[in-house]
C-alpha cells in the first residue's frame, strides 16, 4: 500500500467533513471550523491518498510561545480500514518535517485517555506526557503530550 501525503486545500472541505464525522463523531470540527482551519495563514493541513482515495488527514497550527515557533496538532484522523498500515505516522511525520522547516521546536497534542492505539503511535513517535485535561473529552479525560522536534 502506497501512501501519498500532499497539502490539502479548502476544495477538499466536503470529504475532509466526512472523515472527520467518520472518526470523531460527537466531538468532530464542524464544516466551518474545518474550512476556517483549512483558510488560517498559520495552519498546515495535509492529506493522506491510497489509491488516489483520500484516507486520512491532518491540521496543525502554528504559533509563538515564550519568542520560540511551537506547533499544535489540532486534529489528526485516519479512516479505520486504514489504521495500524503507517498512514497515521506519515501524517506525524510529515507535520513535523513542516514544522522544523518552519523553525518550531516543540509540537503538542490532546489525545482521549482511551485511545490506545494513537497514544501508542504518539509514544513511539517520541511524544511525552506532560499532563491530564480532566473531562476534557465529555466525561472522559485527554491526555497531553509534547514533542522536542530540535
Amino acid at each position: 500500500m502506497i501512501t501519498i501525503i500532499e497539502d490539502a486545500s479548502i476544495r477538499l472541505l466536503d470529504r475532509l467533513y466526512e472523515i472527520e464525522t467518520e472518526c470523531f463523531k460527537e466531538e468532530a470540527f464542524t464544516k466551518p471550523q474545518i474550512a476556517q482551519l483549512l483558510k488560517d495563514y498559520n495552519s498546515i493541513s495535509l492529506i493522506a491518498r491510497v489509491n488516489e482515495i483520500i484516507v486520512g488527514f491532518v491540521i496543525g497550527m502554528v504559533y509563538v510561545d515564550r519568542k520560540a515557533l511551537h506547533g499544535h496538532i489540532l486534529t489528526i484522523e485516519v479512516l479505520s480500514t486504514y489504521r495500524g498500515k503507517g498512514v497515521g505516522q506519515k501524517l506525524l511525520e510529515e507535520i513535523e518535517s513542516v514544522f522544523r522547516q518552519k523553525g518550531v521546536r516543540t509540537s503538542t497534542l490532546e489525545v482521549r485517555e482511551d485511545n490506545v492505539p494513537a497514544i501508542n503511535l504518539y509514544r513511539k513517535l517520541g511524544y511525552e506526557t506532560i499532563g491530564t485535561l480532566k473531562n476534557y473529552y465529555g466525561s472522559l479525560h485527554g491526555i497531553y503530550l509534547r514533542k522536542t522536534l530540535t
